[in-house]
């Protein structure tokens, strides 16, 4: 993780609990528009090997939910956990565990659904049945487990942190994410009632969890920080940009400085005192005495 930091990291994206926020946002004025519209964009692998390539970026601007006030507070509270993970695991790993769940739930559809033929395929033979089926199951793979993984990963994170529970009974995330944990066990184990489905609906739900297993056991032991050592980080940081602004050489004659590519500089053994100077200067200068 840190070899590949140092290389791409710069082209992490800033922001990206924003970014996603308005891709909902664009999500829930195409609802508003034209409802019926988003059936083109959902993760359906189905249509994507029918070239309908779009739907492998469109999905994730799919709104998880009908909008109103409540969805409007967790969406608010998805990037409140969100904007505190990357400023404490930084952006770039931020980012590759965002993308990595992203992938991976674009490679469960696929999963599923060569499960589903390998399973019944002879009731996908028929084309039209096979479009309507796996429309209908491409519901299950949405951003909604990927919000849900965040908060696995900020209650790991933050176990400790504390919100209030519908405005007012006061929880520690630790509890939230262990009741998180059973909740999605009691799914995988009760499903959705039909086979088939359940293929589909498990393997999301799955996707998610190794998402955050295999990042959180990459790195725990450099994003598990507290609020407090998240602030000498900054400070830390802040002061290091600071001062990689100071030169660290200066002719005592002209004040031509290190910022000036090219230039040497030298102490003068003869001066009294540390006095330093250019290649220019060095040895045609008066000593001091």
């Amino acid at each position: 993780m840190s070899n590949f930091e140092k290389k791409f990291g710069k082209y992490a994206l800033k922001n990206l609990p924003l970014m996603l926020i308005m891709c909902y946002a664009v999500g829930y004025l195409v609802q508003l528009i034209n409802p019926d519209f988003l059936m083109f964009l959902t993760l359906n692998p189905y249509e994507i090997l029918h070239g309908q390539v779009w739907r492998l970026f469109t999905w994730i601007i799919v709104p998880p939910s009908s909008l109103d006030i409540f969805t409007l507070i967790m969406l608010y509270f998805y990037y409140s956990v969100g904007n505190a993970l990357e400023h404490t695991w930084g952006t770039y790993r931020f980012n590759v565990y965002i993308f990595m769940g992203l992938f991976l739930t674009i490679l469960g559809s696929f999963v599923a659904m060569g499960l589903g033929y390998l399973f019944y395929g002879e009731a996908l033979a028929n084309p039209e049945l096979a479009r309507t089926i796996f429309q209908l199951s491409s519901g299950f793979f949405s951003t909604y487990y990927i919000n849900m993984s965040i908060l696995l990963a900020f209650a790991a994170t933050f176990p400790r942190a504390q919100i209030l529970l519908m405005l007012i009974i006061p929880v520690q995330m630790k509890w939230m994410g262990i009741a998180y944990a059973v909740l999605l066990v009691l799914q995988l184990v009760s499903g959705t009632g039909d086979a088939f489905f359940d293929i589909f609906y498990r393997t999301a739900i799955l996707v998610s969890l190794l998402n955050f297993l295999i990042f959180w056991l990459m790195s725990r032991n450099k994003i598990h920080m507290t609020p407090k050592q998240m602030r000498h980080r900054q400070e830390f940081k802040r002061e290091v940009k600071v001062n990689s602004k100071i030169t660290k050489h200066k002719c005592a004659i002209c004040g031509k400085t290190d910022e000036m590519e090219g230039v040497e500089f030298r102490f003068c053994s003869k001066c009294n005192g540390n006095y330093e100077y250019c290649q220019d200067h060095l040895f045609t200068h008066e000593h001091v005495k």
